[in-house]
Protein backbone atom coordinates (compact mmCIF):
# COMPACT_ATOMS: atom_id res chain seq x y z
CA UNK A 1 0.00 0.00 0.00
CA UNK A 2 1.27 3.52 -0.78
CA UNK A 3 2.12 5.81 2.08
CA UNK A 4 -0.68 8.20 3.07
CA UNK A 5 0.05 11.76 2.09
CA UNK A 6 -0.01 14.35 4.88
CA UNK A 7 -3.06 16.57 5.06
CA UNK A 8 -0.83 19.60 4.55
CA UNK A 9 0.29 18.49 1.05
CA UNK A 10 -0.89 21.01 -1.54
CA UNK A 11 -1.31 19.32 -4.91
CA UNK A 12 -1.73 22.65 -6.70
CA UNK A 13 2.06 22.51 -6.98
CA UNK A 14 3.34 19.99 -9.51
CA UNK A 15 7.12 19.64 -9.46
CA UNK A 16 8.65 18.81 -12.82
CA UNK A 17 11.29 16.10 -12.49
CA UNK A 18 13.11 17.09 -15.68
CA UNK A 19 16.29 15.38 -14.55
CA UNK A 20 18.36 12.87 -16.58
CA UNK A 21 17.15 9.61 -15.10
CA UNK A 22 14.90 7.85 -12.62
CA UNK A 23 17.57 7.59 -9.93
CA UNK A 24 18.03 11.36 -9.84
CA UNK A 25 14.27 11.83 -9.96
CA UNK A 26 13.74 9.54 -6.99
CA UNK A 27 16.53 11.28 -5.09
CA UNK A 28 14.90 14.66 -5.72
CA UNK A 29 11.52 13.36 -4.58
CA UNK A 30 13.11 12.07 -1.39
CA UNK A 31 14.76 15.46 -0.85
CA UNK A 32 11.44 17.26 -1.22
CA UNK A 33 9.71 14.83 1.11
CA UNK A 34 6.08 14.98 2.20
CA UNK A 35 5.47 18.61 1.27
CA UNK A 36 5.26 17.80 -2.46
CA UNK A 37 2.52 15.40 -3.49
CA UNK A 38 2.42 15.77 -7.28
CA UNK A 39 5.19 15.23 -9.85
CA UNK A 40 5.52 15.71 -13.59
CA UNK A 41 7.59 13.22 -15.56
CA UNK A 42 8.24 14.24 -19.12
CA UNK A 43 9.40 12.91 -22.45
CA UNK A 44 13.03 13.74 -21.70
CA UNK A 45 13.15 11.04 -19.03
CA UNK A 46 11.34 8.38 -21.02
CA UNK A 47 14.58 6.54 -21.88
CA UNK A 48 15.97 7.16 -18.40
CA UNK A 49 13.40 5.06 -16.57
CA UNK A 50 10.61 7.63 -16.47
CA UNK A 51 7.73 5.14 -16.49
CA UNK A 52 9.39 3.06 -13.79
CA UNK A 53 9.82 6.20 -11.68
CA UNK A 54 6.20 7.18 -12.26
CA UNK A 55 5.05 3.79 -11.03
CA UNK A 56 7.34 3.82 -8.00
CA UNK A 57 6.28 7.29 -6.92
CA UNK A 58 2.62 6.42 -7.42
CA UNK A 59 2.43 2.93 -6.03
CA UNK A 60 5.08 3.00 -3.29
CA UNK A 61 5.01 6.64 -2.19
CA UNK A 62 1.40 7.62 -2.82
CA UNK A 63 2.27 10.56 -5.08
CA UNK A 64 0.13 11.87 -7.91
CA UNK A 65 1.74 11.68 -11.35
CA UNK A 66 1.47 13.90 -14.40
CA UNK A 67 2.92 12.10 -17.43
CA UNK A 68 3.88 14.83 -19.88
CA UNK A 69 4.25 13.01 -23.22
CA UNK A 70 2.52 15.57 -25.51
CA UNK A 71 1.34 12.79 -27.80
CA UNK A 72 0.61 13.57 -31.43
CA UNK A 73 -0.08 11.05 -34.20
CA UNK A 74 -2.92 9.54 -36.17
CA UNK A 75 -5.96 8.73 -34.07
CA UNK A 76 -5.50 4.97 -33.93
CA UNK A 77 -1.90 5.28 -32.75
CA UNK A 78 -2.78 7.84 -30.08
CA UNK A 79 -5.67 5.70 -28.83
CA UNK A 80 -3.47 2.63 -28.52
CA UNK A 81 -0.67 4.54 -26.82
CA UNK A 82 -3.03 6.08 -24.28
CA UNK A 83 -4.69 2.74 -23.60
CA UNK A 84 -1.28 1.30 -22.78
CA UNK A 85 -0.34 4.21 -20.53
CA UNK A 86 -3.72 4.24 -18.78
CA UNK A 87 -3.04 0.80 -17.27
CA UNK A 88 -0.45 2.38 -14.95
CA UNK A 89 -3.10 4.22 -12.89
CA UNK A 90 -1.51 7.64 -13.33
CA UNK A 91 -3.33 10.96 -12.99
CA UNK A 92 -2.66 13.33 -15.90
CA UNK A 93 -1.44 12.76 -19.47
CA UNK A 94 -0.77 15.43 -22.08
CA UNK A 95 -1.57 15.26 -25.77
CA UNK A 96 -1.50 17.97 -28.39
CA UNK A 97 -4.79 19.84 -28.52
CA UNK A 98 -5.81 18.97 -32.07
CA UNK A 99 -9.39 17.66 -31.82
CA UNK A 100 -8.68 14.31 -33.52
CA UNK A 101 -5.84 13.66 -31.06
CA UNK A 102 -7.96 14.58 -28.03
CA UNK A 103 -10.85 12.38 -29.13
CA UNK A 104 -8.54 9.42 -29.70
CA UNK A 105 -6.85 9.93 -26.32
CA UNK A 106 -10.21 9.98 -24.54
CA UNK A 107 -11.11 6.70 -26.23
CA UNK A 108 -7.84 5.20 -25.05
CA UNK A 109 -8.44 6.37 -21.48
CA UNK A 110 -12.04 5.14 -21.35
CA UNK A 111 -12.87 3.47 -18.05
CA UNK A 112 -9.81 4.86 -16.29
CA UNK A 113 -9.31 7.89 -14.04
CA UNK A 114 -6.52 9.25 -16.24
CA UNK A 115 -7.20 12.89 -17.13
CA UNK A 116 -6.38 13.95 -20.68
CA UNK A 117 -4.86 17.43 -20.82
CA UNK A 118 -4.53 19.19 -24.17
CA UNK A 119 -1.56 21.37 -25.07
CA UNK A 120 -2.67 24.66 -26.60
CA UNK A 121 0.58 26.40 -27.62
CA UNK A 122 3.85 25.54 -25.90
CA UNK A 123 4.90 28.16 -23.35
CA UNK A 124 8.38 28.30 -24.85
CA UNK A 125 6.95 29.69 -28.12
CA UNK A 126 6.04 33.20 -29.20
CA UNK A 127 4.58 34.69 -32.38
CA UNK A 128 7.93 34.61 -34.18
CA UNK A 129 8.20 30.89 -33.49
CA UNK A 130 4.71 30.28 -34.88
CA UNK A 131 5.55 32.25 -38.01
CA UNK A 132 8.68 30.13 -38.50
CA UNK A 133 6.53 27.00 -38.18
CA UNK A 134 4.06 28.28 -40.81
CA UNK A 135 1.24 28.54 -38.28
CA UNK A 136 -1.65 30.78 -39.24
CA UNK A 137 -1.37 34.47 -38.49
CA UNK A 138 -3.19 36.04 -35.58
CA UNK A 139 -2.86 37.15 -31.99
CA UNK A 140 -1.20 34.56 -29.76
CA UNK A 141 -3.86 34.72 -27.06
CA UNK A 142 -6.68 34.39 -29.60
CA UNK A 143 -5.05 31.26 -30.97
CA UNK A 144 -4.62 29.76 -27.51
CA UNK A 145 -8.28 30.44 -26.70
CA UNK A 146 -9.46 28.89 -29.95
CA UNK A 147 -7.33 25.79 -29.44
CA UNK A 148 -8.51 25.47 -25.84
CA UNK A 149 -12.17 25.75 -26.83
CA UNK A 150 -11.76 23.15 -29.58
CA UNK A 151 -9.94 20.78 -27.23
CA UNK A 152 -12.70 21.10 -24.62
CA UNK A 153 -15.32 20.46 -27.30
CA UNK A 154 -13.40 17.32 -28.28
CA UNK A 155 -13.60 16.06 -24.68
CA UNK A 156 -10.36 17.18 -23.03
CA UNK A 157 -10.46 17.07 -19.24
CA UNK A 158 -8.26 20.15 -19.14
CA UNK A 159 -5.65 22.16 -20.95
CA UNK A 160 -2.03 23.12 -20.58
CA UNK A 161 -1.60 26.84 -21.13
CA UNK A 162 0.60 29.76 -20.24
CA UNK A 163 -0.42 31.50 -17.01
CA UNK A 164 -0.84 34.62 -19.11
CA UNK A 165 -3.84 32.97 -20.81
CA UNK A 166 -5.30 31.18 -17.78
CA UNK A 167 -7.89 33.86 -16.94
CA UNK A 168 -9.10 34.04 -20.53
CA UNK A 169 -9.43 30.27 -20.77
CA UNK A 170 -11.21 30.08 -17.43
CA UNK A 171 -13.81 32.52 -18.81
CA UNK A 172 -14.69 30.20 -21.73
CA UNK A 173 -18.09 28.51 -21.32
CA UNK A 174 -16.45 25.18 -22.22
CA UNK A 175 -13.98 25.55 -19.32
CA UNK A 176 -16.62 24.98 -16.65
CA UNK A 177 -15.49 22.00 -14.59
CA UNK A 178 -12.30 21.54 -16.62
CA UNK A 179 -8.70 21.76 -15.44
CA UNK A 180 -6.15 24.44 -16.30
CA UNK A 181 -2.52 23.48 -15.67
CA UNK A 182 0.13 26.13 -16.17
CA UNK A 183 3.82 25.53 -16.83
CA UNK A 184 6.04 28.56 -17.32
CA UNK A 185 5.59 29.51 -13.66
CA UNK A 186 8.55 31.28 -12.13
CA UNK A 187 8.78 32.49 -8.52
CA UNK A 188 9.77 36.14 -8.23
CA UNK A 189 13.45 36.64 -9.08
CA UNK A 190 13.86 33.30 -10.86
CA UNK A 191 15.70 32.89 -14.15
CA UNK A 192 13.20 32.63 -17.01
CA UNK A 193 15.28 30.01 -18.84
CA UNK A 194 13.67 29.20 -22.20
CA UNK A 195 10.19 30.24 -21.08
CA UNK A 196 8.72 33.31 -22.78
CA UNK A 197 5.19 33.54 -21.34
CA UNK A 198 5.50 33.36 -17.56
CA UNK A 199 3.88 34.41 -14.28
CA UNK A 200 4.40 33.94 -10.56
CA UNK A 201 2.66 31.08 -8.71
CA UNK A 202 0.15 33.37 -7.00
CA UNK A 203 -0.70 35.18 -10.22
CA UNK A 204 -1.30 31.91 -12.06
CA UNK A 205 -3.68 30.61 -9.38
CA UNK A 206 -5.47 33.94 -9.12
CA UNK A 207 -5.98 33.90 -12.89
CA UNK A 208 -7.75 30.55 -12.83
CA UNK A 209 -5.12 27.82 -12.89
CA UNK A 210 -5.87 24.67 -10.89
CA UNK A 211 -2.26 23.50 -10.85
CA UNK A 212 1.10 25.11 -11.54
CA UNK A 213 4.18 23.29 -12.80
CA UNK A 214 7.56 24.37 -11.44
CA UNK A 215 10.76 22.62 -12.42
CA UNK A 216 14.17 24.27 -12.64
CA UNK A 217 13.55 26.90 -9.91
CA UNK A 218 13.13 23.95 -7.53
CA UNK A 219 15.34 21.10 -8.72
CA UNK A 220 18.24 23.38 -9.71
CA UNK A 221 18.08 25.39 -6.48
CA UNK A 222 20.91 25.15 -3.95
CA UNK A 223 18.24 24.03 -1.46
CA UNK A 224 15.37 22.40 -3.42
CA UNK A 225 13.29 21.78 -0.29
CA UNK A 226 13.45 25.45 0.70
CA UNK A 227 12.59 26.48 -2.87
CA UNK A 228 9.53 24.22 -2.89
CA UNK A 229 8.47 25.45 0.54
CA UNK A 230 8.67 29.05 -0.72
CA UNK A 231 6.36 28.26 -3.64
CA UNK A 232 3.94 26.44 -1.33
CA UNK A 233 3.94 29.39 1.06
CA UNK A 234 3.07 31.68 -1.83
CA UNK A 235 0.21 29.39 -2.84
CA UNK A 236 -1.12 29.40 0.71
CA UNK A 237 -1.21 33.19 0.60
CA UNK A 238 -3.60 33.19 -2.38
Amino acid sequence: MPEALPQTADDRLIVALDVPNALEGLKMAETLGDAVSFYKIGLGMLTGGGLALANELKQEHGKRIFLDMKLFDIGNTVENAVRGLAQFDLDFLTVHGDPHVVRAAKEGAAGKDLKILAVTILTSLNRDDLDAGLMKSGDMQDMVLERAARAFDAGADGVIASPQEAALIRALPQANGRLIVTPGVRPSGSDLGDQKRVATPAAAINDGADHIVVGRPIYQAADPKAAADAVLAELRSV
